[in-house]
C-alpha cells in the first residue's frame, strides 16, 4: 500500500530549487495523504459494518452468520438493509424454495399452506396457530385479590396494601401502582417448594430501574436492543415481579458467581434460551467481563474470579432430529424422534451443574413426528389424508418434554439441577405473527383481570406441566428437576417485546399504515434490559434455595 503512495519522487521538469526542498516536507506530505486515505476507508467500513456487530462477532467467537437471522415479511422487504446479507439468514416468501409464509399455522397439524423452517440455527420463531390467536380487547377475568407493592427510593413498603393506600403512596414516591396480580392455579409439582411460591404475585414499578443498559452489555443481540433500535418509551424496563408471600431479591451478580463457584450453568434450547442466556451475561458483565471460550458447538463464557462458566447450546426441539427420509416422509423435511433426546447436547450433560431448558415455539414449524421409528403425525405436513394422524404438534410438544426431562433425570452421570422454564408467552394481538398480530404501543403491564386469553399458549403450558410431572415419577439419579412456571405471570407483559423496534434501520416502519396494517414486529422475544431479566432473578433464587437445602441436609 505504501509503495503505491510514492509522494517523495519528483516529477519530470522539477527545477533544481524545488528539488532542493528538505525531504522532511516530502515525508509530511506522504503522511498527510496516507492519513486521509485511511480516514476515508475507515468511514466506509463503519457505514457498512457497524461497530456493534463487529464487537458482537468477537464476543461470540463463532460465525456471525449463525447469530442473526430475519424473516422477510410481506410489506417490509424494502425496510431491510440487505448490505448486511452476510450476517442474516433470510427467507423470502417468494423465494425459489417455494416457501409460503402467508399460510396460517394450524393447531391440528394439517395444513396445505406449507411453512418451512429457516434452518437449524435460525433465531426467529414462527408463531402459534390461528386457533390460539388473541383478539384485541378479549379478556379473561382472573380470581384472587390484587396484591400491591410499591417501592419508594427502592425500599419495599409492603405487599398487602389496598388500592387506595397504594395510590396514596404512589403520589408521594413517584412509583406507579398499575399492578398485575397473578393467582397461582397451575400445577407446581417439582417447582421450588422451599419458602413461598415464587410464581404467585404481582408486577410493581421499581424506580431504581434495570441493573444494566443497552450500552453496558456487549453481547446484547441487536434485535432485542430495543432502546438502541429507537424504542421511545422506557417504563417496561422498571417493572419487577413480587411474589405474594415473600420478596424476590434483585439480581446479585457477585452472589450468583459465588454460589456457582467452580460450576457451569447451561441454557439449552431455542432462541428464547439465547434471550435468557444473554440476559444472564449482561447481568454478570456488570461485575466482571468473562473470557470467551466458545466454539461452533456451544457458546461458553468463563468468569475467572470464581471459575464459573455460562454455556448456551442450540436445540430447536430438544429431541433427536434428522432430515433423512423415513417411510413415506421424503428427505429434507425435518423428522423429530419424539422418544429420543437431542444427542447434540446430551453428550455434555455430565459437565453441567445447572441446566435451564427452553422449548415449544418450534413446534409451530413444519416437521414430521416419529415414535418407535413409526411416523405418527406432522405439523404443516401430512400428504396422505387417508392415513390417520395420531399426534399433533401440541401432543408432540408434551411428549418431547417428558422425553428430555426423563433422559436427564435418569442419566447415570448427571447429579445437578435441571430447571424447566415454562412456555414463554407471545403477544401477537389481533392476529398471528404473519396475519397482522401486533404488540405496538404497549408501554406497561396489563392491569389485573385483563389478561388476554391465548388458547394455544394455555394448552402448550398444560402439556408441558404433564410432561414434567411424568418425568418426575421416572427419575432414578441424584439430579433434581425444578419447574420455573413463568407462563401466566409473563402473560401480563405485553409491553416487554421489541415490537417494530427490531433493527437499527432508520427507515423501519413503527406505526400502522393508512390501511390499519401494523408494521413487521417481534412480539415473542424480550427487550433487554426488560422482563427477561426477572427470569434470571428466579434462577438465582432457585439455585440459592437448592444450595441452602443441600447445606442443611449435610449438617
Amino acid at each position: 500500500m505504501w509503495k503505491a503512495m510514492n509522494f517523495a519522487s519528483s516529477p519530470k521538469g522539477t527545477s533544481p530549487a524545488m528539488a532542493a526542498f528538505p525531504r522532511s516536507l516530502s515525508s509530511m506530505a506522504a503522511s498527510v495523504g496516507g492519513l486521509a486515505v485511511l480516514l476515508v476507508i475507515a468511514s466506509l467500513l463503519l457505514v457498512s459494518y457497524p461497530i456493534g456487530s463487529t464487537v458482537r462477532g468477537y464476543f461470540y467467537g463463532i460465525d456471525s452468520s449463525r447469530q442473526v437471522d430475519l424473516l422477510i415479511f410481506e410489506g417490509n422487504q424494502n425496510s431491510i438493509d440487505l448490505h448486511h446479507g452476510s450476517n442474516l439468514d433470510v427467507v423470502d416468501k417468494d423465494s425459489s424454495l417455494g416457501l409460503d409464509l402467508k399460510g396460517p399455522i394450524s393447531l391440528g397439524g394439517i395444513n396445505n399452506n406449507s411453512v418451512n423452517v429457516i434452518d437449524s440455527q435460525s433465531e426467529f420463531n414462527l408463531q402459534e396457530s390461528t386457533a390460539g390467536t388473541r383478539k384485541e380487547g378479549q379478556t379473561s377475568p382472573k380470581g384472587g385479590s390484587v396484591t400491591l407493592s410499591v417501592k419508594e427510593n427502592g425500599a419495599d413498603k409492603g405487599s398487602e396494601e389496598s388500592s387506595s393506600d397504594a395510590a396514596s403512596a404512589d403520589s408521594k414516591s413517584g412509583a406507579k401502582s398499575d399492578i398485575s396480580a397473578v393467582p397461582s392455579n397451575a400445577s407446581k409439582t417439582g417447582s421450588d417448594d422451599s419458602g413461598c411460591d415464587l410464581y404467585q404475585g404481582s408486577w410493581f414499578y421499581d424506580s431504581l430501574g434495570p441493573l444494566y443498559t443497552n450500552n453496558t452489555c456487549p453481547v446484547l443481540t441487536q434485535m432485542q436492543n430495543c432502546q438502541g433500535n429507537g424504542r421511545p418509551d422506557k417504563e417496561y424496563e422498571n417493572w419487577r415481579w413480587k411474589p405474594s408471600q415473600c420478596d424476590l431479591p434483585r439480581f446479585d451478580a457477585k452472589k450468583f458467581l459465588e454460589l456457582m463457584r467452580g460450576k457451569t450453568i447451561a441454557f439449552i434450547g431455542d432462541s428464547v434460551a439465547r434471550n435468557q442466556m444473554e440476559s444472564m451475561l449482561c447481568l454478570l458483565w456488570q461485575v466482571e467481563a468473562p473470557k470467551n471460550r466458545g466454539n461452533k458447538k456451544m457458546q461458553r463464557y468463563f468468569f475467572s474470579s470464581t471459575s464459573t462458566t455460562v454455556v448456551r447450546i442450540w436445540s430447536s426441539w430438544l429431541v433427536h432430529q434428522t432430515p433423512e427420509s423415513i417411510d413415506f416422509a421424503p428427505k429434507g423435511v425435518v423428522k423429530l424422534h419424539l422418544d429420543a433426546p437431542d444427542e447434540q447436547f446430551m453428550e455434555f450433560i455430565p459437565n453441567f451443574d445447572v441446566i435451564v431448558l427452553s422449548s415449544g415455539h418450534w413446534f409451530a414449524k413444519q416437521s414430521v413426528y416419529v415414535l418407535n421409528n413409526e411416523i405418527v403425525g406432522g405439523q404443516l405436513w401430512w400428504p396422505d389424508r387417508s392415513r390417520p394422524m395420531k399426534v399433533n404438534n401440541v401432543e408432540a410438544f408434551g411428549i418431547s418434554v417428558e422425553t428430555i426431562l426423563t433422559s436427564i433425570a435418569t442419566h447415570p452421570n448427571f447429579t445437578g439441577l435441571a430447571i424447566l422454564r415454562t412456555y414463554s408467552p407471545d403477544h401477537y394481538e389481533g392476529g398471528a405473527w404473519n396475519t397482522g398480530g401486533s404488540c405496538t404501543g404497549k408501554e406497561k403491564p396489563l392491569a389485573p383481570g385483563k389478561l388476554v386469553e391465548n388458547g394455544f399458549t394455555e394448552t402448550m403450558h398444560k402439556k408441558q406441566i404433564t410432561g414434567f410431572d411424568r418425568a418426575i415419577k421416572k427419575a432414578t439419579n441424584k439430579s433434581k428437576l425444578k419447574l420455573m412456571d413463568i407462563t401466566e405471570s409473563f402473560g401480563y407483559r405485553h409491553d416487554g417485546h421489541p415490537g417494530p423496534y427490531r433493527s437499527l434501520d432508520p427507515n423501519k416502519l413503527t406505526k400502522r399504515g393508512p390501511d390499519g396494517k401494523p408494521p413487521p414486529q417481534d412480539c415473542l422475544h424480550w427487550c433487554m434490559p426488560g422482563p427477561v431479566d426477572i427470569w434470571n432473578e428466579l434462577v438465582l433464587e432457585i439455585i440459592r434455595r437448592d444450595f441452602e437445602a443441600n447445606q442443611n441436609s449435610s449438617t
